[in-house]
């Protein structure tokens, strides 16, 4: 468990209060900084797991736990400086509250979490793309003209794709729950997701 990919994840982990201090403050040159060195810093983690043979069960909780960290930081303070609505914000928090559930009824069936799939990462990627998009904009006037629109876009994209997923794995769960309470193997794929 004590890997130097672990270590990297950690690190982007114990980053995120930094990362809201900075938004809070209106510090977005130094929040979109941390969140530049984040970015990379997870891609960094993986491909150095991957190729030392380093990949464990550690990892891949702390991965997606940092990603879903700096997107909900980052919405609920653009939120709170009324860079985005407050219905936007919900509406994404909301739909991974409802997926942290969802993790829950799997379990109490004796079902381990749904593997991501394309959907949910690349909607993922598209917030991951967007948020700093927005941070950006808010640094500089000119830039903020051109860079605006497209942060709008990628965001409404991503968080369309977001919906898209979660769809997609509460029907999972859906069919899996129901195999289980009818006795059959819930390990058989599951298609459409």
């Amino acid at each position: 468990m004590l890997t130097i990919p672990n270590g990297i994840s950690l690190a982007r982990l114990l980053c995120v209060p930094l990362f809201a201090v900075l938004i809070l403050t209106g510090q977005d040159a130094a929040a979109l900084v941390v969140l530049l060195v984040a970015g990379v810093s997870d891609y960094v983690d993986g491909v150095l797991a991957r190729r030392w043979d380093q990949v464990t069960r550690l990892g891949q909780l702390l991965d997606p736990a940092a990603d879903r960290l700096y997107v909900t930081v980052a919405l609920l303070g653009l939120g709170w400086r009324e860079v985005l609505p407050w219905w936007l914000v919900g509406a994404i928090v909301g739909r991974d509250l409802v997926l942290t559930l969802n993790v829950l009824v799997l379990r109490r069936h004796g079902l381990s979490s749904l593997p991501p799939h394309l959907v949910g990462k690349t909607a993922t990627f598209a917030l991951l793309v967007a948020l700093p998009l927005l941070l950006l904009a808010q640094t500089a006037e000119p830039v903020a003209v051109v860079v605006r629109p497209l942060a709008w876009a990628v965001l409404l994209w991503g968080v369309a794709l977001y919906y898209w997923a979660a769809v997609g794995y509460l029907r999972q769960t859906w069919v899996l729950v129901g195999r289980v309470r009818r006795g059959e193997d819930p390990t058989t794929a599951v298609t459409g997701a």
